[in-house]
């Protein structure tokens, strides 16, 4: 590691200790300027979703990224709000190039000039936390700087705290109840504190560059490994194409269904191969260049672990076949669970979601539309999808939307399915599967042999008092109705078979007194019978259904 960078990792520690650290009359200030933009949207007059975006956007930088953060969560916030807040702007007011001097020179302790021989004032882009600007190392090269804005950590950290105590303010009654604003906070911050230390952004570079190295069609900007510290990266300027310029694509002899094949194709490998994906894969972030894709901006990546892995792949299989009992499952081992779900109603509403898509041919199911209506039905049944989950969410709604308008035939299932099925194949052991499934049929047997024992015991332990049984029945108010009516009806039947009989067995003996000429016991227990018969029979005649 380089003094340079020992410095700014010791400067970015500090910052995160000190980061809440604020005047109260900077608080004060910043609590006018929030009650200003509130009023001026008549927020007291109800929220719809245009609305929240705006003044997400009016508020600044911090609830610009808040509103990104949220839009992941059709599990939390319902679809027409996240739908809207995918809509928020990533372009903010520039920063004065004297500021970006400023940066450079704190960053590098010397003048720019010693490092670039020129850097263009006017910026190619301006977001919430950064700006880039093209530039031209003294020897030649050209080169794109992404240069943190001047402060913007003490702002986060100040914005952030005032919510927090915000939140807390709220009545029960609110957004609040609707969304869990303390885990949006929190993801916010971790979020925001990787995206502003820029030598994470870096070693993401390094790590896609190494899992995407040896294929042809793929590229990715070229690091400036010595020039980058945590406030400032530098990587190589890219040109070529827009990736939704479909006209210069054309003419340039591009086929633009094979670019988007290729385009679902890698990012299906990203996700089911590497878990390690572009989480922001908007237009804005993908180019064509000498017939490879390029992939830029790795300030947010998505990460999936094995288990994971496998379980996206079970729910892809699901959808494709159908089967709604393998999306439960998939469900259930992928989700947080704010409260215990109702398996059953959970089948009922997948089952319900599969409905939906029953009936359309696998080359026309909408990938994003699918994930957003079972990220609704987890909202419904109270099931969190971990962050790793939300931001695949957007990532792939980004990757239809870009495949939608490039090239709308190409549908992201059928090349999930695919690639799944190709990695089954290919990775496929028949040594470990054969001893796994020897193992499998040995505990199999194994339990199959206890079995008889295990019930001998039960059978023991319950003749002497030992042993409990404890049921836990459902039954809707119609079926519990109707079983109580059958348990009624099969009791008179037997108080009636029992008088019969035992009102026969009587009047075969001669007890007197008698009564026509039968025992009066027995003739007693005649009418009786008769009487509960005539019962049951009139009650199920005038009974309501």
């Amino acid at each position: 590691m380089s003094r340079q960078e020992a410095a700014d990792r010791e400067e970015y520690a500090k910052g995160q200790e000190g980061a809440g650290a604020q005047e109260p009359g900077q608080y004060k200030s910043r609590l006018r300027e929030m009650t200003a933009v509130l009023h001026k949207y008549e927020i007291t007059k109800g929220l719809t979703p245009e609305k929240l975006r705006m003044i997400l956007e009016d508020l600044g930088p911090t609830f610009i990224k808040i509103g990104q953060i949220m839009s992941m969560h059709s599990d939390i916030l319902p679809k027409r709000y996240c739908d809207e807040l995918m809509r928020l702007r990533s372009d903010v007011k520039p920063m004065p190039f004297s500021e970006v001097s400023e940066v450079l020179e704190e960053s590098y302790g010397c003048s720019w000039g010693a490092i670039f021989r020129e850097i263009n004032e006017k910026p190619l882009g301006s977001a919430s936390i950064a700006q880039v600007h093209k530039a031209v190392l003294k020897d030649g090269s050209p080169v794109v700087i992404k240069v943190q804005r001047k402060g913007i950590y003490g702002i986060m950290a100040r914005d952030i705290a005032l919510l927090r105590k915000a939140v807390r303010l709220l009545p029960p009654v609110s957004i609040k109840g609707m969304v869990d604003l303390d885990m949006v906070l929190g993801e916010l911050w971790d979020v925001t504190r990787e995206e502003m230390n820029f030598l994470t952004e870096a070693a993401n570079m390094e790590e896609f560059a190494r899992k995407n190295e040896g294929i042809a069609y793929v590229g990715f900007p070229v690091l400036y490994q010595e020039y980058t510290t945590i406030h400032v990266l530098v990587m190589e300027y890219i040109d070529g194409f827009n990736i939704d310029d479909k006209e210069t694509l054309l003419a340039n002899g591009y086929d633009l269904k094979e670019v988007g094949s290729r385009l679902a194709d890698h990012y299906m490998k990203q996700v089911m191969e590497d878990g390690f994906f572009h989480a922001d894969p908007h237009p804005g972030n993908l180019r064509v260049r000498d017939g490879k894709i390029i992939w830029i901006d790795m300030g947010m990546m998505g990460r999936l672990t094995e288990r994971d892995r496998e379980y996206i792949a079970l729910a892809v299989r699901g959808v494709a076949v159908n089967d709604v009992g393998l999306i439960q499952e998939a469900v259930m081992a992928l989700g947080e669970f704010k409260k215990n779900p109702d398996p059953s109603r959970l089948y009922e509403d997948i089952s319900s979601l599969l409905t939906k898509y029953g009936t359309v041919d696998m080359g026309q199911i909408d990938v994003a539309e699918v994930m957003m209506d079972l990220m609704e039905v987890m909202k419904e049944n109270g099931i969190i999808m971990p962050h790793g989950l939300t931001m695949l969410a957007r990532g792939l709604t980004h990757m239809e939307g870009v495949l939608a308008d490039i090239a709308p035939e190409i549908n992201m299932v059928e090349i999930a399915a695919g690639r799944i099925k190709e990695n089954i194949i290919r990775n496929f052991d028949w040594k470990k599967e054969l001893k796994s499934g020897g193992k499998t049929l040995y505990r199999a047997v194994q339990r199959a042999l206890d079995i008889p024992v295990l019930v001998s015991d039960a059978v023991q332990g319950y003749l002497k008092g030992q042993t409990k049984v404890n049921l836990d029945l459902h039954a809707s108010p119609e079926l519990a109705r109707l079983l109580r009516r059958m348990v009624q009806n099969i009791v008179m039947g037997l108080w009636v078979m029992a008088l019969l009989i035992s009102s026969s067995i009587i009047c075969t003996t001669d007890m007197k007194p008698k009564i026509w000429g039968i025992p009066a016991l027995g003739a007693f227990g005649y009418v009786i019978a008769f009487g509960i018969v005539m019962y049951v029979f009139l009650k199920h005649l005038f009974s309501k259904k």
